[in-house]
C-alpha cells in the first residue's frame, strides 16, 4: 500500500510528491491527463509572470535566459524534475471516486483502484472554464481556451473577457491581423491585468484597432456572429471565431466524490482545511495549491501553493 497518493501532476503535485518521497515514504501520482496538463494547454510561447525563482520546486535551479520564463521552459523544467526525482506516474487515468478511511483508502480510477493510507489532492483548475451558458456556446468555432493567433489573420474575432488572458489574446490577435472586437461584462478593463498589458491594450482600443463593448452580455453565439445587449439595445457582432477567456474553476463534482466539504462561510466555495497542515476535514486527505482557493482561483499560484508541499509531508512524516 502506498503512504500517500497525489492527484495531479501539475507542478504543486509534482513538489508534494517529491517531498513526500524525500522523507522515505512511498508516492504516487495520479493525473488524468499529461504531466503539467494545465501547462500544455496554456497558449504557445506564453509568458508567466513570475520569475523563475518563484516557480521552482525541490530546490531545483530553473534555467531560462528569459527574465520571465516562457510555457516551453516550464514545460521542460518540471518534467525534467519529475525525472530526476524518479516520481512515479500514473498519466492520463482519472480518479473517479474514494472510498475507505485513513491509513486504507481506495481511490477507484478508469483503470482500477489504488490503495493509500493517506490522500493529496492537487488538482488545479484549469480544465473547467466558467461558461456563458448562451445558446450556440458548444458550435465549433467556439472555444475557452486560447492557442496563438495566426489562423485568424483578416477574419472577425470575438474576445469575451476583461482579464489577462483576454487582454493577451485580443492583442496578439490584432497583431497578427485579425479584426478584434471585445466584449466586456463590466464597465471598464478589469484593474487586476498586468500593469505592462492594460495601457497597451486601452492604448489599441483608443486608436480604434480594437473595438470593445462594455457592460455587453452575451445572449446568443451563431455561426457567423454573437449577439449581446448594451447599454444602448441590443447588438449583433461579426464573428468567424470566438474565444470565451472567461476564467476557471476547480471540479467541485470532484471535490465532492473525494469527501471534501466546502468552507460553508465562504462565497468561494473553498475546501475545508487546516492551514498548518493543509488537511482536510476528512482525515487522512489533505489539499494543495490552487484548488485550495475554490472558485477564488487567485488566492493560490504556484508561487505560494508550492510551499503545501512541505507542510503536507512533514505532516505524514510524524
Amino acid at each position: 500500500m502506498l503512504d500517500a497518493l497525489v492527484i495531479g501532476a501539475g507542478p504543486v503535485g509534482l513538489a508534494c510528491a517529491l517531498e513526500i518521497q524525500r522523507r522515505g515514504l512511498r508516492v504516487v501520482i495520479v493525473e488524468k491527463g499529461a504531466l503539467v496538463n494545465s501547462i500544455i494547454g496554456y497558449p504557445t510561447n506564453m509568458e508567466f509572470f513570475s520569475t523563475p525563482e518563484l516557480l521552482e520546486i525541490g530546490g531545483y535551479p530553473f534555467p531560462t535566459s528569459q527574465y520571465k520564463p516562457l510555457r516551453e521552459d516550464a514545460l521542460d523544467y518540471y518534467q525534467r524534475v519529475a525525472r530526476a526525482e524518479k516520481l512515479e506516474l500514473r498519466l492520463h487515468e482519472r480518479v473517479l471516486s474514494l472510498s475507505g478511511e485513513q491509513g486504507s483508502f481506495t481511490a477507484t480510477t478508469g483503470l482500477g483502484e489504488i490503495q493509500a493510507r493517506n490522500v493529496v489532492v492537487a488538482t488545479g483548475f484549469y480544465d473547467l472554464p466558467n461558461l456563458l451558458n448562451v445558446p450556440g456556446e458548444d458550435l465549433p468555432h467556439v472555444s475557452h481556451y486560447y492557442k496563438e493567433p495566426y489562423q485568424h489573420a483578416a477574419q472577425p474575432v470575438v474576445v469575451i473577457g476583461a482579464k489577462n488572458s483576454a487582454a493577451k489574446a485580443a492583442l496578439q490577435l490584432t497583431r497578427a491581423g485579425a479584426s478584434v472586437t471585445l466584449l466586456v461584462r463590466g464597465p471598464e478593463i478589469s484593474p487586476s491585468v498586468k500593469y505592462w498589458i492594460r495601457p497597451d491594450l486601452l492604448n489599441r482600443i483608443a486608436e480604434g484597432r480594437i473595438t470593445a463593448h462594455f457592460n455587453a452580455c452575451v445572449t446568443a453565439i451563431h455561426p457567423d456572429a454573437v449577439d449581446i445587449t448594451t447599454p444602448n439595445g441590443p447588438l449583433t457582432v461579426p464573428a468567424r471565431f470566438v474565444y470565451a477567456l472567461t476564467g476557471y474553476h476547480p471540479d467541485e463534482t470532484l471535490l465532492g466524490a473525494l469527501g471534501i466539504e466546502p468552507d460553508p462561510n465562504d462565497v468561494a466555495r473553498a475546501p475545508l482545511f487546516d492551514p498548518t497542515t493543509q488537511e482536510t476535514t476528512q482525515p487522512g486527505v489533505y489539499v494543495a495549491g490552487t484548488v485550495c482557493g475554490g472558485r477564488a482561483t487567485s488566492r493560490w499560484f504556484i508561487e505560494n501553493g508550492r510551499h503545501h508541499a512541505q507542510l503536507i509531508a512533514a505532516h505524514l512524516a510524524r
